[in-house]
């Protein structure tokens, strides 16, 4: 099934026995350069109960840059055991395996492999989780970083239409999904560090040669060498026209990304300058770094250049993205909310990527063993809130802050700092001859 799209697995004759974790996907690492395995569609349920009011249900995907992770790093009973929510994690393929472009040699729809296993695991929650206690009328699905990314991708496919009603996107939307020649120029990348001329003797090669291949391949740009592809069939459009047409897979949206997760790019002071934002985005990035860092160091009134590098990827990489996505969606009449993570806990320049998630993930630990009032008012305010917006889809409840929600010509922010505050941007900002892909190969 190597570069096929997933297909049901077949009925099992005797009882399954599901007490542990299958394989994760194949991906660099481990003590032998490679973990995992190509035998990894696999999802893991948490649920609170199996009699009464069918629960409302969310579906985790991992981030990782599409390259490593895996569904078991998230402990579902995070909301399945305070929160009454069945809770669904799962594995998709990843890097070469889930998105390398074979299309032009008879693989059709292999540059979105990993997306159609995140279908697939969805359509497994409609057509089963009603006997595990859930709703499946009522499913969430939510990501963060290359999971958000993906997610993102799922919702404007058309081959997701019913399989979920809303979503939550952490620090990610369309901007992974890049076009077909780009595809096919990072598919280049890889058969040249294989010394492979023809891409289907790809298919002889086994797992480890290709992971081995892909982390050189990857190594130094975050692993954005592959994504999901405009294939015209999977992904027939671009993502914010088809978003703005009212045709993506969500009724409601919670997204945002915290205040620098360009952060997580940077290699530290002495990496600086154009040679950070080309190393991320490729020879895209030339035509924009001049500008968009004058831009920067101007409104940041500093002459450090990796702090004006920091903001620079973060909105280039982040938030443009994530309000273009929020734009169109409430411009088709979809209720979005949007946030900023804030809290910087002692960090210099602000809250790192993904620094939110404890708060979110592992909001009854901080409970009980922080000694922080702010930090134990995050975890009340975040948890609090995503949990109201997965049984409803309107975050706001008792006992928190009124969230409003985003739109176009009122573009108000929900900010998570020392103290949650409402705030509605003075200015929401969007170069226009950025491109909806950030990662192009030209």
């Amino acid at each position: 099934m190597r570069w096929k799209p997933p297909v049901a697995h077949a009925v099992w004759k005797d009882t399954l026995a599901a007490v542990g974790f299958g394989s994760v996907a194949l991906q660099p690492g481990g003590s032998a350069g490679v973990s995992g395995s190509e035998d990894c569609l696999y999802l893991n349920l948490y649920t609170p109960g199996l009699s009464g009011r069918a629960r409302p249900v969310v579906v985790w995907v991992h981030g990782g840059s599409m390259t490593n992770g895996s569904g078991k790093g998230m402990n579902g009973h995070a909301f399945a055991d305070g929160d009454g929510i069945v809770t669904v994690t799962i594995n998709y393929r990843l890097g070469a395996l889930g998105f390398l472009y074979m299309d032009d040699v008879g693989y059709r729809q292999s540059g979105n492999l990993g997306l159609l296993d995140v279908v697939a695991a969805l359509r497994w929650v409609h057509d089963n989780i009603a006997a595990f206690g859930g709703d499946p009328g009522r499913v969430t699905v939510m990501g963060e970083s290359a999971g958000a990314k993906l997610l993102s991708a799922v919702m404007v496919s058309p081959v997701s239409k019913g399989l979920f009603r809303q979503a939550i996107l952490e620090s990610g939307a369309v901007q992974c999904i890049r076009d077909s020649g780009t595809a096919k120029r990072a598919r280049g990348l890889l058969m040249a560090e294989l010394g492979v001329s023809d891409p289907r003797e790809l298919v002889n090669l086994s797992g480890e040669e290709l992971m081995r291949a892909q982390r050189k391949v990857c190594d130094g740009i975050g692993g954005i060498l592959f994504g999901p592809v405009y294939d015209g069939v999977t992904i027939p459009e671009d993502g914010y026209a088809y978003a703005a047409s009212s045709l993506a897979s969500a009724s409601a949206k919670l997204g945002g990304s915290g205040l620098s997760s360009g952060r997580m790019k940077m290699r530290g002071a002495a990496f600086v300058g154009k040679d950070a934002g080309e190393e991320v985005f490729g020879p895209l990035f030339r035509d924009n770094a001049e500008y968009a860092h004058a831009y920067y160091r101007a409104r940041l009134r500093t002459d450090s250049p990796y702090a004006a590098m920091v903001r620079t990827l973060t909105q280039y990489m982040y938030q443009l993205h994530s309000y273009r996505l929020a734009g169109a969606l409430s411009g088709a009449g979809v209720p979005v909310y949007v946030y900023r993570y804030a809290f910087e806990n002692g960090q210099e320049l602000g809250a790192r990527h993904g620094d939110e998630l404890r708060y979110i993930w592992d909001a009854a630990k901080v409970r009980m063993n922080s000694m922080d009032s702010v930090q134990v008012r995050l975890a009340n305010g975040l948890h609090g809130a995503w949990v109201n917006f997965i049984r409803s889809g309107d975050p706001n409840g008792r006992g928190l802050m009124a969230w409003p929600g985003y739109r176009v010509g009122d573009p108000r922010v929900m900010v998570f700092d020392r103290v949650e505050s409402v705030v509605r941007l003075k200015e929401v900002y969007d170069d226009k001859q950025f491109p909806s892909a950030v990662f192009v190969i030209k």
